[in-house]
């Protein structure tokens, strides 16, 4: 079929909307039509070069729409079911699997960040060439073929843009509190960043009981929004940062604090808030290559722990629903997270926007 999407061909050039072929889905894959897609900076990460990938590639990989087609031996998904896509799926079998971190499946990541299906072949194609799925998603486009197991059943009433963001910010931010750190109600928590995912895990942090939540960003605008998704305070990021946490904590420093930009400087600092004997979260992509400077001998005297979080440990079949179940009793105020929506043929805008300090999530809608 003859599809419109969103296609990357080069570092520091825009995307352009272009016609593509899509083919049916093979054994065990899944066709839906997309209706929404989050903008996040993983794609972005894409477009810089600062994440290795095929190109030309369809990016896209918070998504949310309904199953029109299947392939053979699919049985998580029917024709007509809403599904959020999951952009991390996991075998059920691999080591990792089968001791509960299913966010870190062996067998599925190499194709996964090759750009391709789970048979190591793509979909889309364009005058005969491959076109490369990024996160095997690929949905700033009007559909997608995509393995069953990116498919999770999510409850017709819930809108779409809603499905799409709990596909990735929601769940990397809330699970980072929840899964990760399993942070106890009465903590003090520092959250770095307060995009889409900083906003997610001050969410999870109210959730979760914190007693003081202090979100950091270098806009004043965000730190403002950020009240209204339970931070009890807002500081402006630079040098002075780290004392200001201390003075809020008694002098100790948090007792959880979480990084939600990829930034090696910001996970530095990070490491100087936290409070002897508490947990800092790393859960920003920092651009391959980077690295962080971890102060060995302050780690092992204040005995101070340091924990990745990928896509909030998740489980997606079990925290995907949950996380709507949320949305739906209140807890999560996902509609005060979408900040604006956009069409395809405005996805330049909408990463002009992202880039530009918008609060919030943008999302591109399928009407």
């Amino acid at each position: 079929m003859k599809i419109k999407a969103a296609v990357f061909r080069s570092a520091g050039v825009p995307f352009s909307v272009e016609t593509l072929d899509l083919e049916s889905p093979r054994a065990g894959e899944v066709l839906v039509r997309i209706r929404a897609v989050g903008v996040c900076h993983s794609d972005w990460h894409l477009m810089t070069g600062a994440t290795q990938h095929p190109l030309p590639a369809v990016p896209g990989h918070e998504g949310a729409g309904v199953v029109e087609a299947i392939g053979e031996r699919v049985g998580a998904v029917s024709v007509g079911d809403h599904v959020a896509l999951n952009w991390a799926p996991n075998c059920g079998e691999c080591f990792y699997c089968q001791h509960g971190r299913p966010s870190l499946c062996a067998a599925y990541v190499e194709p996964i960040w090759a750009g391709t299906m789970l048979d190591d072949t793509t979909r889309l194609s364009q005058n005969g060439e491959p076109v490369y799925h990024f996160s095997a998603l690929a949905c700033f486009a009007e559909h997608a073929v995509v393995p069953q197991e990116c498919c999770v059943p999510m409850p017709k009433e819930l809108p779409f843009p809603i499905a799409a963001v709990i596909g990735c910010a929601v769940t990397t931010g809330v699970g980072s509190v929840l899964n990760t750190a399993k942070v106890p109600a009465g903590s003090s928590v520092a959250v770095f960043g307060a995009g889409g995912v900083g906003l997610s895990t001050i969410m999870g942090a109210r959730v979760a009981g914190a007693a003081r939540i202090i979100a950091v960003d270098v806009s004043e605008e965000k730190l403002t929004f950020a009240r209204g998704f339970g931070a009890t305070d807002g500081l402006t990021a630079g040098p002075g940062v780290v004392a200001a946490i201390q003075s809020m904590t008694e002098g100790r420093g948090a007792d959880f604090v979480f990084e939600a930009v990829g930034i090696p400087s910001v996970q530095e600092q990070c490491l100087e808030a936290v409070r002897p004997g508490g947990t800092v979260v790393f859960s920003g992509i920092s651009p391959m290559g980077s690295a962080t400077n971890l102060p060995g001998a302050v780690l092992t005297r204040q005995e101070k722990t340091v924990m990745g979080s990928y896509y909030g440990t998740s489980h997606a079949p079990r925290d995907f629903p949950l996380y709507a179940e949320m949305y739906r009793h209140g807890q999560l105020d996902l509609d005060r997270l979408i900040s604006r929506t956009y069409l395809l043929e405005e996805i330049n805008e909408a990463y002009a926007d992202m880039l530009g300090g918008q609060g919030g999530r943008g999302v591109v809608v399928f009407p």
